[in-house]
């Protein structure tokens, strides 16, 4: 009866200690608020730069997929700045958007494995298309409503449904 209360015991130990080690990793990189927004504009702006110079090199789709990609990464890894590395994947893989978050990042993975390893351009630019579908709609899983309102709007248009 003992140890099984002793068991008991050990196991709420361990959520509480697991807990606390998701908080913890967020106070390691304890940065003031303003070091915060500087490393997020940064971020922020190393994601469009990068985007943006991925427009350039169209013409060849495996740069502008890895510049493409990566921009889009340092863009959505900005957020991490803002509210915390625990908070953000909290976030992510909410039930609400966790299929759209598991979709886009499939379909980096994807854009950058036809890029590196398969070295197709056609299949390149297909995962992109497929990358950027998807992270629109991952983007819209943060605005209240939106994913409804747009698969209504492409009901009535298209007479289909998303």
């Amino acid at each position: 009866m003992w140890k099984q209360a002793q068991s008991l015991f050990a196991e709420e130990e361990d959520e509480e200690l697991q807990e606390n080690l998701l908080y913890e990793t967020d106070d390691l990189c304890s940065l003031s608020s303003t070091q915060r927004l500087y490393a997020f504009g940064i971020c922020s702006l190393a994601g469009l730069v990068c985007m943006f110079l991925s427009m350039i090199v169209f013409a060849i789709p495996i740069k502008f997929a890895v510049l493409f990609t990566f921009g889009n990464m340092l863009a959505i890894g900005s957020t991490t700045f803002l509210m915390g590395p625990t908070r953000q994947l909290q976030m992510m893989f909410d039930p609400v958007r966790i299929y759209a978050t598991s979709i886009y990042i499939g379909f980096v993975v994807l854009a950058l494995i036809c890029a590196l390893w398969i070295h197709s351009k056609f299949l390149t630019m297909i995962a992109i298309l497929c990358e950027i579908c998807a992270l629109i709609w991952y983007s819209l899983s943060y605005i209240p409503f939106a994913r409804s309102i747009v698969s209504k709007v492409t009901i009535r248009l298209f007479d289909t449904e998303i």
